[in-house]
Order: structure tokens, then C-alpha cells, then sequence
């Protein structure tokens, strides 16, 4: 007869509850290194970029009037032509006083980069998720490959979807900024940190560089973004200049040259009235390398990118792009007759065509047309819920006539069509207030 397996004799109570306490313990002192070893997902540091401005002095300086877009100049509005209207309409276009500033402020010696935009791009969307419409599917060398200067990849890792289309395009201005994405840029930089600044003087102009590591918070700063019309809320920081500002800063000469101390182009005194042969008072158009958008002909000054009457739009193409693709492929779709005709000239290398403003700027005349933060009541009579801005400097498939004082045209602050298809929008940062003569914020 065989005996019965014995059966385990149950703990007391006493020690089955010591045990569990026991691996209670045990397992609270394990989580910790647990938790250790999952990965975590972390982020890249934010980008640092590096501005450099010209300082804007002689606050107080005098107004000058300027009827839109004629080529004329008045001590004030009361010496303008009285109801003045649009060309071809019976809608006014009144005379504006404008110019004058009551500060010194710094502006961008030149425009905001492509590269400085990816940078920016990287920092404040680092999951590639667009939220803020900061970037458009245009903007990609695919659809567009002419003119597309960032590539989007969803595939990409953290903090590195967004990258210029071609290597050529990181020196050139950044081209589909509408006000909105302007100012989340400027946010960027206002909530960022300032890590050196570096007074210098050159070519008899002063200048402050600023090295700062961006902000990934893009929304409120210098602009809060849940305005409908934003507008500055600090009296010191990174600023997008208001019209003022940037007038002041390409056409006010403070040595008394120029008409009433105004220059008639950001590149050279002019002369105001028609431009005849015997007054050639107009820059000389910019010629481009085709390979790289380098200026060939800096030699030759005052010089700016603009299309000329009669003569070829500066021009050149990618270098991973065939030229077929730059003459043919474009998002709207038009034939390629149309296609060339509508969309002349490319942005060149910014500085390289090497005229400077009355205080030491580049390139605010001709390039990309930048904006400026003041607001305007809407052109032509036009009705809606939609905030306009003013802009300035010309592009390289427009006239001469857009580099003038006078050309202070107006745009909505955000047109989704237009910023998807116009690549010559772009951006030149300012710095008012205590920060301009301080080395850190």
C-alpha cells in the first residue's frame, strides 16, 4: 500500500503577510531602474542662429510724403496733389507721411535664410506636424522645382523633417512668408535666448550681432497668435519692423542726401521724376550664376534683383532639379509658355549684390519683398473680416518702380493661395528697445 503524497502545509498568517510586504518592497525599489531603462523620447536642442543688424540712429528724424506708388516726393501732405486716386480707377489712394522715427532700433542687415526657416522649423515643429501652417506642400522641391526651397519627411527623426530642397537654397531668403508664419518666426527668436552680442563697424556703418538659441513656444512672444491682429506687445525685443521702421532704415539718408534726406531707391539717391535716358537714376538689374544663384556682377554697382525693361529676369535652378523640370513643372499647372512668363527671376544669394542703405542694409531693394508689421486699411474699396499688411522692396520679376519710397503695397496677413504660390515672400527681422544696447536678455 503505498502512502499519499503529502500535501504542503499552509503558512501561518503571520508569515504570509511578512512575504507579500517583503515583494511589495523589493518591487517598489526595481521600478525605479525600470523606468530607467525604457527609452525616452527626447528632443534636440533648439537651433541656434546667429542676426546681425544695422542700428538705426537719429531718432526724431523728419516724415516725408508719398502718394503710393507715383514717383514723386513731398515735404508733407499738404504740398501733395489733392484727391489722388488709383491709376485706371476713381478709388483714392491718399498721400501718407512716412518714415520718421523717434528711436534708434536695429533691422536685419539682410533677410531671414532658408536655412535659418528650417532651423526654425525643426525647433518649434519637431514631430513634422504642421499645426500652425508654418509650411506648405509647395514649398518641396517636387512640386515645385524652381522655386520649392524646404522638403517635408514624414520618415524623418525628430527635429529633422523639415530641410532645404537643395543645397543652394540655405543662402538665400526665405520666399513663402505669409505675416503669420513672420511673426511666429520672430516669437521663436523673441522667446529665445540671447547667447552673445558683439558690437562691429564697417564700411562706416555700425552694427549688433546677436547669437541666439531659439524658443520652441511660437505662439506668444513679441506677437500673440490668438489675435486676430496681432501686434506688439513688448517695448524691447526681436520685432518684424513696422513701415516706419523699414523706410526709415532704406531711404532716410542722415548726411541730408537724396530729396528732403530721401533717397528715391535702398540702393542710391535716384532722382525723382521720369526716368528718361538721360537720367538714369535706377540700380542696375543683378545677373545670377544659373548653377547657384550666386551674383556674377557685384562688381557693378548700385546694383539690385529686379527685372529690367527689355532684358532678361536673373535666373538659375537647382542643382539636384533637370532643366526641364525648373522650365516645365510648377503647382498651378500652366503650360510652359505661360508658366515662364508669368514667373521671371530667382532669388539670389543674400548680400552678394553688395549695395548698401543709408545705414548699412542689403538688398532691401529688390530679392524677396519683406514684410512689415504695420497694419492697413484694405485696398480698392474692399470689404471683410481679413487684416492687411504693408510690404516693401521689390521682387526679381517686377519693375524698377517697386523698389521706389512709394511702393508700400498692401497684402492680407495670411492668403493661403498667394503664399502657396508666390515665391518671393520674405522676412527681415528688427530688435527695439533696451535689448539693442544690452548682451543678454
Amino acid at each position: 500500500m503505498t502512502n499519499a503524497p503529502a500535501l504542503p502545509r499552509p503558512l501561518p498568517t503571520r508569515r504570509l503577510v511578512g512575504l507579500i510586504a517583503a515583494l511589495v518592497a523589493l518591487a517598489a525599489l526595481a521600478l525605479p531602474s525600470l523606468a530607467a531603462a525604457r527609452p525616452q523620447l527626447s528632443l534636440p536642442k533648439p537651433g541656434v542662429l546667429t542676426f546681425t543688424f544695422a542700428k538705426v540712429g537719429k531718432p526724431g528724424n523728419p516724415s516725408v510724403a508719398i502718394v503710393p506708388f507715383t514717383n514723386a516726393i513731398y515735404a508733407d501732405c499738404a504740398a501733395a496733389p489733392p484727391e489722388t486716386t488709383v491709376a485706371t480707377t476713381k478709388l483714392p489712394d491718399p498721400c501718407q507721411e512716412v518714415g520718421g522715427v523717434g528711436y534708434e532700433y536695429g533691422i536685419g542687415k539682410v533677410e531671414v535664410t532658408v536655412e535659418q526657416y528650417v532651423a526654425f522649423l525643426n525647433t518649434v515643429d519637431p514631430f513634422g506636424r504642421n499645426q500652425s501652417d508654418l509650411y506648405s506642400e509647395d514649398e518641396s522641391g517636387a512640386a515645385w522645382p524652381r522655386f520649392g526651397q524646404i522638403d517635408y519627411s514624414a520618415l524623418a527623426r525628430t527635429g529633422k523633417h523639415y530641410a532645404a530642397a537643395a543645397p543652394e537654397w540655405n543662402d538665400k531668403p526665405y520666399g513663402f512668408a505669409d505675416f503669420l508664419r513672420a511673426a511666429r518666426f520672430d516669437n521663436s527668436v523673441a522667446n529665445g535666448k540671447v547667447l552673445s552680442r558683439t558690437s562691429s563697424s564697417s564700411n562706416g556703418f555700425n552694427y549688433v550681432t546677436y547669437k541666439v538659441r531659439l524658443s520652441r513656444r511660437s505662439g506668444t512672444g513679441m506677437y500673440d497668435m490668438h489675435k486676430r491682429a496681432p501686434v506688439r506687445t513688448k517695448a524691447t525685443g526681436f520685432v518684424i519692423p513696422s513701415q516706419n521702421e523699414w523706410i526709415k532704415a532704406a531711404y532716410y539718408d542722415p548726411t541730408g542726401g537724396g530729396t528732403y534726406s530721401y533717397w528715391q531707391y535702398p540702393t542710391n539717391e535716384g532722382e525723382f521724376g521720369p526716368i528718361t535716358a538721360t537720367n538714369p537714376a535706377a540700380p542696375f538689374p543683378s545677373q545670377l550664376n544659373p548653377l547657384n544663384g550666386d551674383v556674377s556682377n557685384s562688381s557693378t554697382q548700385p546694383l539690385a534683383n529686379f527685372h529690367a525693361e527689355g532684358q532678361a529676369a536673373a535666373y538659375w535652378c537647382p542643382s539636384n532639379q533637370t532643366k526641364e523640370a525648373c522650365e516645365t513643372v510648377n503647382p498651378l499647372h500652366l503650360p510652359a509658355k505661360a508658366y515662364a512668363k508669368a514667373f521671371q527671376g530667382s532669388l539670389n544669394t543674400v548680400g552678394q549684390a553688395g549695395t548698401f542703405s543709408p545705414w548699412g542694409t542689403l538688398e532691401q531693394g529688390g530679392n524677396a519683398v519683406e514684410w512689415t508689421d504695420t497694419i492697413t486699411a484694405p485696398p480698392f474699396g474692399v470689404k471683410g473680416h481679413r487684416v492687411w499688411r504693408r510690404l516693401h522692396g521689390g521682387v526679381p520679376n517686377a519693375p524698377v518702380y517697386q523698389l521706389w519710397l512709394s511702393a508700400i503695397g498692401p497684402q492680407p496677413q495670411k492668403n493661403t493661395f498667394f503664399v502657396a504660390t508666390y515665391p518671393w515672400l520674405g522676412i527681415r527681422i528688427g530688435v527695439i528697445g533696451s535689448l539693442l544696447n544690452q548682451g543678454s536678455k
